[in-house]
């Protein structure tokens, strides 16, 4: 999210953050409001005289989802039916809304359960109301400020403070890896006029399966880092070869024509990591 508010203050927008915590990258540029989505009177507040609202808030850990599916709901589900009417009385112009390539797949849990709901709502509005959307389904994000729990931020930080690596998985599995800066700059792309009332998947061009990553890792550490398979411990929320399934809602897919070599972006990350470390 702080890297998307980014490229909108730099394009020229004034930007407008409202999170549930206070954002340790916000800009002298930007508005920072802390509040939860479900508080009506306090969302609503901030989309007042907004032309656009990007909703990104939610559950986004697929594990905290699969084991906690009433949280879920109200936070993805209830919360997002929240932000749809309040963009609705506020008069936005359109609502861009964080869903993901799982979203038709047959793994997810309840992750994949609310962003389904949610993009059904989203659509259910324009029809019924008007009120214009984007559904952006992102694939496998990486890269500086993300959270302990995404994936490749996990690996990168076991790596450095065990010297291993635990797969749960064959290391077959494969991902489109696509940087954070890079969805970023396409997020705000898709406020074009021809990605009204459209879904778009937003991954990157450089497709690694799980085994080629993380000896990736390694040799940028030195190739002293020790890799553990484990195929018998893979989950199953996640697929494994394409998160596709036939399905009549069909999304463009857009990718970046610029865009940060994973190479580069693991290594940043190493070095983010080091950095936290010694903050510590």
């Amino acid at each position: 999210g702080s890297h998307l508010a980014d490229v909108l203050t730099e394009t020229g927008f004034s930007v407008h953050i409202f999170d549930a915590i206070p954002s340790p990258w916000c800009n002298p540029e930007q508005e920072m409001v802390v509040g939860d989505i479900r508080d009506e009177q306090a969302l609503r507040k901030c989309v007042t005289g907004a032309r656009y609202v990007y909703h990104l808030a939610g559950i986004a850990d697929i594990g905290q989802a699969a084991s906690s599916p009433r949280a879920t709901v109200e936070h993805n589900i209830i919360g997002s039916t929240i932000v749809l009417e309040n963009c609705l009385h506020a008069g936005v112009e359109r609502l861009l809304f964080a869903s993901t390539v799982y979203v038709y797949s047959q793994q997810g849990s309840f992750y994949r359960v609310s962003k389904q709901a949610t993009e059904l709502l989203i659509e259910a509005y324009y029809e019924r109301f008007g009120l214009e959307y984007t559904i952006l389904r992102y694939g496998s994000l990486y890269g500086p400020r993300a959270q302990e729990w995404n994936g490749l931020k996990r690996y990168v930080s076991q790596a450095i403070k065990e010297g291993i690596i635990a797969y749960p998985g064959t290391g077959e599995e494969r991902r489109e890896y696509i940087h954070v800066k890079d969805a970023a700059r396409l997020s705000v792309v898709a406020l074009a006029p021809e990605h009204a009332n459209q879904c778009l998947t937003l991954t990157g061009t450089q497709v690694l399966n799980s085994k080629e990553l993380l000896h990736m890792i390694r040799e940028i550490l030195g190739g002293k880092v020790k890799l553990i398979f484990d195929p018998e411990g893979r989950d199953p929320a996640h697929y494994e070869v394409t998160p596709y399934r036939f399905t009549p809602r069909v999304a463009r897919k857009i990718v970046p024509n610029v865009f940060v070599d994973i190479g580069q972006g693991i290594l940043d990350l190493i070095e983010e990591v080091y950095q936290n470390q010694e903050k510590k």
